[in-house]
C-alpha cells in the first residue's frame, strides 16, 4: 500500500521505480556543461554559418544572438522542472503527468521520432567524408553506399554508449575539448588569412533581404537546430549528483559557450569568403563543405586537413551524445506506457537502459533511409523536437498551480515566463516554414492515431499506465495539443515564410502569438483539472 501511495496512483510503477534506482547518480557540473555543449555543437557549425549567410546575409549574426538569448528564456523553464522534478528522460515525463496520456502520446511519438535527428548528424560526417570518398554523396541525398557506412557507424556510437555513464562521461569530456579548440584554430586562422573589410555594408548592406529574414534563419537557415540541444543535460537529471544545484549552472553555461562560440564562426565566415563569389549576393554563395573548401581557396591546406578530420569528430560526438539522450527518452517513454514496458529495464551492472539503445538504433537507421541531406533532415525533426520546449512551459505552468505539486521555486517570475517560453516555442515552429511543417506537424498529429490505438474498446490498460478515464475526458484534457497542431499548420500555410502569404509578416507572427497564449492559458486549465483527478507522482531522483 505504501508502495502505491508513492507513486500517486500509478499501477506498475514499483517496476519503474526499480528501475529508475538502478541509474547511477555519478554526473556533475563538469560532465553536464560537457553533455550540453557537445549536444549542441555538432553539424551546425559546419554548415550553419553558410545557410544563415545565405538566407539573412550579415544580419544572421543577429539570428544567433536572438537564438541565444531565447533559448536561455525557454531554458530557464525547463531548469525549474529538471530541478523540481529530476528524472531519466524528464522531458517526457513531464507533458505525462501535467496534461494526460493523449499529450504524453504525442510529445511522446514526437520524441520517438526525433531520434531520427541524430541521423542529421550522421548524414553530416558523411558529407564531409565524400570529400574522400565522393560515392557517399551525390550532392543531395545521400547513396545506398553512404547509407550503409552511415548505418555502420550508428551501430558504432550505440556500442560506445552501452557501458557505464561516468565512462560515457570521460569521453564526451574529452571529445568536447577538441570540439572547442578546432573552431577556435579555425576561426583564427581564416580571419589572419582572408580578412575583407565592408562586408556589413557591401553587397546590399547589413540585411539585404531585409530583417524578416533574421527570423527565417533562426530555423529554416539551420540556427535553432545549432542551437538546440541545451536541454540534453535535463534529460541526465535522474543521473545527476546534486541536480538542483548543478543542472541550472550547466544548462545556461552549455549555452553561453556555443552561442559564443557560433557567433565567431559566423563573423569569420562573413568576412572572409572571397569578393568573387559574392557576384550574385550572399544568395548565390554555395559550399558543400563551407569551411573545408573556403580553408583551400585561402590555402590552408592544414586547416582544411584538421576540418575535414573534426567533420567527423565534431557530429560524431554529438551523435555520441543523440544516442545516449534518445535512450534516455525511449526509457521514459517505456515508463509511460507509449512503447512497450520491455524497453524501460535498466542493466543492473551499468544503470545504462539497453534495450532502449537498441530500439533507438532502429529508428535511427529507418531515418537514414528516406531522407537524406543535412538541411532536409533538420528542417523537420528540429520542429518535432521543439514540442518538447512548449509542452515543458506547459507543464511548469500546471505544476505550480497546482496546490499539491512541490516545485523548487528555482526560477522567479515563473508565472510570465512559461507563457512567454511557450510563444517562444510556438514562434520556433512556426518560423521554420511551411516546406518543413507539412511534413513534421502531420506526422507529429499521427500520435493521435496511436493514441486512439491504444484506447480502443477491450484493449487491456498497460502495465505502469496512469489511472484510465472515459476516453471522451482524457481527448478534452489534452484537446488543446490537438488543436495547437491543428492551427500552427493552418497558420504556417497562410504566413509569409513560405506559406500562401494572406498573412504578411509581421502580422503572421503576432498572430501566432495570440493564438499560443490563448492555447497557452487553454491547456493550463486542463492541465491543473487533470492533476485534481490524478495527482502526479513524486520523482524517485528526489526522494
Amino acid at each position: 500500500m505504501a508502495e502505491h501511495q508513492v507513486t500517486g496512483g500509478e499501477p506498475g510503477t514499483p517496476a519503474a521505480v526499480a528501475q529508475e534506482r538502478r541509474l547511477r547518480r555519478d554526473l556533475g557540473f563538469w560532465g553536464l556543461t560537457a553533455i550540453g555543449f557537445s549536444n549542441i555543437v555538432g553539424s551546425g557549425w559546419l554548415f550553419a554559418a553558410l545557410y544563415a549567410a545565405q538566407t539573412a546575409g550579415p544580419a544572421s549574426l543577429l539570428s544567433w544572438i536572438g537564438a541565444g538569448l531565447l533559448c536561455a528564456l525557454v531554458a530557464l523553464v525547463m531548469i525549474e522542472l529538471g530541478a523540481s522534478r529530476p528524472e531519466g528522460g524528464g522531458t517526457v515525463r513531464w507533458p505525462l503527468h501535467a496534461g494526460g496520456p493523449l499529450v504524453g502520446t504525442l510529445v511522446g511519438w514526437s520524441v520517438l521520432l526525433s531520434v531520427g535527428g541524430t541521423a542529421a548528424e550522421i548524414s553530416a560526417i558523411m558529407q564531409y567524408a565524400a570529400h574522400y570518398l565522393p560515392d557517399l554523396y551525390n550532392g543531395r541525398t545521400l547513396s545506398a553506399s553512404g547509407v550503409a557506412l552511415a548505418a555502420g557507424l550508428s551501430v558504432v556510437l550505440t556500442a560506445l554508449n552501452w557501458f557505464a555513464v561516468r565512462l560515457f562521461a570521460r569521453l564526451n569530456n574529452l571529445v568536447s575539448v577538441f570540439k572547442i579548440v578546432v573552431p577556435v584554430v579555425t576561426v583564427a586562422a581564416l580571419i589572419a588569412s582572408g580578412w575583407h573589410s565592408g562586408r556589413l555594408s557591401d553587397h546590399g548592406g547589413f540585411a539585404p533581404y531585409g530583417y524578416a529574414a533574421c527570423l527565417t534563419a533562426l530555423a529554416g537557415g539551420g540556427i535553432v537546430y545549432s542551437v538546440n540541444g541545451f536541454q540534453a543535460p535535463l534529460d541526465f537529471s535522474g543521473e545527476t549528483r546534486n541536480p538542483r544545484r548543478t543542472l541550472p549552472a550547466a544548462v545556461l553555461a552549455g549555452i553561453g559557450l556555443a552561442v559564443l562560440m557560433y557567433l565567431a564562426l559566423q563573423v569569420a565566415f562573413l568576412f572572409t569568403v572571397p569578393e568573387s563569389l559574392l557576384g550574385g549576393g550572399w544568395h548565390g554563395v554555395s559550399f558543400e563543405s563551407p569551411f573545408g573548401q573556403l580553408a583551400l581557396i585561402l590555402n590552408l591546406h592544414w586547416l582544411s586537413s584538421l576540418l575535414y578530420a573534426d567533420a567527423v569528430l565534431s557530429p560524431g560526438g554529438s551523435a555520441y551524445v543523440g544516442v545516449a539522450l534518445d535512450a534516455r527518452h525511449t526509457y521514459a517513454l517505456a515508463k509511460n506506457g507509449t512503447i512497450p514496458r520491455y524497453f524501460m529495464k535498466v542493466d543492473a551492472r551499468s544503470g545504462v537502459p539497453r534495450r532502449a539503445l537498441v530500439v533507438n538504433l532502429a529508428v535511427i537507421v529507418l531515418f537514414l533511409l528516406p531522407i537524406g541531406g543535412w538541411q532536409q533532415i533538420v528542417s523537420v525533426m528540429g520542429d518535432m523536437y521543439l514540442l518538447i520546449y512548449a509542452a515543458s512551459a506547459v507543464a511548469a505552468a500546471v505544476f505550480r498551480a497546482d496546490p499539491g505539486t512541490v516545485t523548487a521555486g528555482w526560477i522567479p517570475g515563473l508565472r510570465w515566463l512559461a507563457p512567454v517560453s511557450f510563444v517562444v516555442a510556438s514562434e520556433f515552429v512556426y518560423w521554420s516554414g511551411w516546406a518543413a511543417l507539412r511534413l513534421a506537424l502531420p506526422m507529429v498529429l499521427g500520435g493521435l492515431l496511436l493514441f486512439l490505438l491504444m484506447r480502443r474498446p477491450g484493449t487491456a490498460p498497460t502495465p505502469g499506465e496512469l489511472p484510465r478515464r472515459p476516453l471522451a475526458a482524457e481527448l478534452r484534457t489534452g484537446a488543446w495539443l490537438v488543436c495547437y497542431l491543428l492551427a500552427l499548420t493552418v497558420l504556417s500555410r497562410l504566413g509569409s515564410f513560405g506559406g500562401t502569404g494572406l498573412l504578411p509578416a509581421p502580422y503572421d507572427s503576432l498572430t501566432v502569438a495570440a493564438v499560443a497564449l490563448a492555447l497557452f492559458f487553454w491547456a493550463v486549465r486542463s492541465g491543473v483539472r487533470y492533476l485534481a483527478v490524478v495527482p502526479a507522482p513524486a520523482p524517485v531522483a528526489a526522494e
